[in-house]
């Protein structure tokens, strides 16, 4: 799970899209169908903007820190996509399409409800890509809520980790990160965070009970 055994958490804090909702990839495997746009061309671009040999400065990693807005960030995705039919890719609202079939997880959001119960610290740390947060539900649940355009830090860089791990209190040992992409689960463990890679809610449940005292696996 962590790298390293951990006995017991004081915080649990979570990412946002993909793990407190439900996977963002069937969301964009149903936006590029409806915009007729090639897989390919998509995969070929968030390759060379997100992957690990990417250098630092891309749009996404600006789109991120806030250094680029939602609508200048479309346009650039846009340019880069083709479509099936030769059709120039629609600049307006590509996240919002992207994201549109993303909802928030029942299941995890209940787990966030017990942990509270249970006197276990519950925190947010996201990426933000433009797609929009039910802030009055994470803002009600979730202390603190460190959005990475809203604090112009990303991760898996160290120093939004340090940000959050600052505004709990609390030594990184003593504070599980949960994400589901490998690259912000490294940068965790990197700072000393214990961290845990998302697949499922069943299966982060199940985790979390054998660290949590009176959190129970789901059957």
């Amino acid at each position: 799970m962590a790298g390293a055994a951990i006995a017991a958490v004081d915080a649990v804090v979570f990412d946002y899209g993909g793990v407190l909702t439900g996977p963002v990839r069937e969301s964009i495997a149903a936006w590029l169908k409806a915009d007729g746009i090639e897989p390919a061309s998509f995969s070929r671009t968030l390759k060379a903007w997100l992957s690990r040999d990417a250098e630092q400065g891309t749009p996404v990693h600006r789109l991120e820190t806030g250094e680029l807005t939602v609508e200048q960030f479309d346009a650039l995705l846009a340019a880069e996509l083709t479509t099936v039919d030769g059709r120039a890719v629609d600049p307006v609202g590509v996240l919002v399409r992207l994201f549109a079939g993303m909802r928030p997880d029942p299941a995890m959001f209940e787990l966030v409800g017990e942990l509270r119960g249970l006197g276990i610290r519950v925190a947010l740390l996201s990426n933000s890509w433009g797609n929009t947060y039910p802030r009055e539900l994470i803002d009600g649940l979730l202390e603190p809520v460190v959005i990475s355009g809203e604090v112009g830090l990303r991760k898996p860089l160290a120093p939004i980790y340090r940000l959050t791990l600052d505004l709990l209190g609390l030594p990184a040992g003593r504070v599980l990160f949960v994400d589901d992409a490998e690259p912000n689960v490294l940068g965790a463990r990197a700072v000393g965070m214990p961290a845990l890679l998302h697949t499922d809610a069943a299966t982060t449940r199940a985790a979390l009970a054998e660290l949590v005292p009176g959190l129970r696996p789901r059957p």
